[in-house]
């Protein structure tokens, strides 16, 4: 996962790689997300505040299939991404002390959110400013971005939020007990999934309808989501808990959640179906606007805790054997996230005048983006200075 340590291959070994081989998938995720939120039927340009775009390049090409795509996508992966982090860092934090650990993520992900949101952000971002009637002109466009703004974040603004979790979790673990903490056994996958599911429900739905959907709190290029902030916050702190009993605690459990695969697949597909009906639902009942919302948040609650529970168990049932292509992903992960956005948005803009349907489309950038990013990571990875960040 973007950010993340690399995941500590104890006993059983071959869980604990599943789960490296997971985020792999999961980032690979979120380069499908962006390669075809250009396609989506709900696009638009916002020609006065270019950054308030449905996506930085907006194809007047579009297929529904890929609204689907992108709502489940949507639903489910950045919290995924934020529990995943969690786990290790009551592991982390124990072995290194407060301050080694958070000068080790400062390393980690401070410079690289560094390095990415003057340079690679705004190389995303011109092809959008210029389709929204930019008057060319790089330099310049970049010099209002990094002084009077909008300064756009892209996918970095989760390494930045993932920093401040990180540095929450550090400051708690300075102010906490010295002295040996007793870790009690763990409940099993279901309460545990009962208790997500009533923990992110008050954690996001208040939130969401008191800032909507779509507002975003930004200082610089550090953003979030509003409407996420305890979302986020509250997957994090669940992928703690569960790691605060070393990987032997996490693999304990991840044996639990594979033994039940079947059944977390399939509630999760039930949720996400629901999830997808929500917005229809709400209309048919002609439910004003707040309960119309705060009806599709409910059941966003349910699949995410799903396919947060699905994907893992599924990653982990199948977790024997070689997989080189998945255990490159992985490696590469990081460094793919942060270098994909500008190929995306790129290609996007060269495909605007193709006569191709939206499919084509939306497949050739995310194979491009992919196997560029992935090409590149690759590569920056092989520098030593270079590497020990990526």
């Amino acid at each position: 996962m973007p950010g993340t340590d690399r995941t500590p291959r104890a006993e059983p070994a071959g869980r604990l790689v599943a789960l490296d081989r997971m985020r792999g998938v999961v980032v690979g995720l979120v380069v499908l997300h962006h390669a075809v939120l250009a396609y989506c039927t709900f696009g638009h340009v916002d020609r006065a505040h270019y950054a308030l775009s449905t996506a930085p390049i907006v194809d007047p090409t579009r297929w529904i299939g890929f609204d689907r795509v992108v709502a489940v996508n949507d639903g489910f992966f950045m919290p995924l991404l934020f529990g995943l982090s969690g786990l290790f860092v009551r592991d982390g934090l124990a072995r290194h002390g407060a301050k080694a650990y958070l000068r080790g993520r400062l390393a980690r992900l401070g410079l690289p959110f560094c390095v990415a949101a003057p340079t690679l952000m705004p190389l995303a971002y011109y092809p959008s400013y210029l389709q929204a009637g930019g008057a060319p002109g790089f330099s310049e466009f970049w010099r209002a971005t990094v002084t009077t703004g909008p300064w756009p974040s892209g996918p970095p603004w989760f390494i930045g939020v993932l920093l401040l979790f990180d540095a929450a979790a550090a400051l708690a673990f300075a102010r906490a007990s010295r002295g040996p903490v007793p870790v009690p056994r763990s409940p099993g996958p279901g309460r545990c999934f009962a208790v997500l599911v009533a923990v992110t429900a008050v954690a996001f739905l208040p939130l969401l309808l008191a800032f909507g959907p779509f507002r975003w709190f930004a200082i610089g290029p550090l953003a979030v989501q509003g409407s996420r902030i305890g979302l986020y916050a509250a997957y994090f702190a669940a992928g703690a808990w569960l790691g605060r009993g070393g990987g032997a605690a996490v693999a304990g459990f991840g044996r639990a959640l594979a033994g039940r695969c079947g059944l977390w697949v399939a509630l999760a597909v039930a949720a996400g179906a629901a999830f997808l009906a929500a917005p229809s639902l709400g209309r048919a009942l002609h439910l004003p606007a707040p309960a119309a919302l705060a009806l599709v948040g409910a059941v966003q609650v349910v699949f995410c805790a799903a396919a947060c529970f699905a994907l893992p168990a599924v990653c982990l049932r199948l977790a024997g054997g070689r997989r080189p292509v998945l255990d490159s992903l992985a490696a590469n992960g990081f460094a793919i996230y942060l270098l994909h956005y500008p190929v995306v948005t790129w290609m996007q803009d060269g495909l605007l005048g193709l006569k191709a349907g939206a499919v084509a489309k939306g497949l050739t950038v995310f194979a491009v983006a992919l196997a560029g990013s992935w090409t590149c990571a690759a590569v920056l990875r092989r520098i030593p200075l270079v590497g020990r960040r990526l």
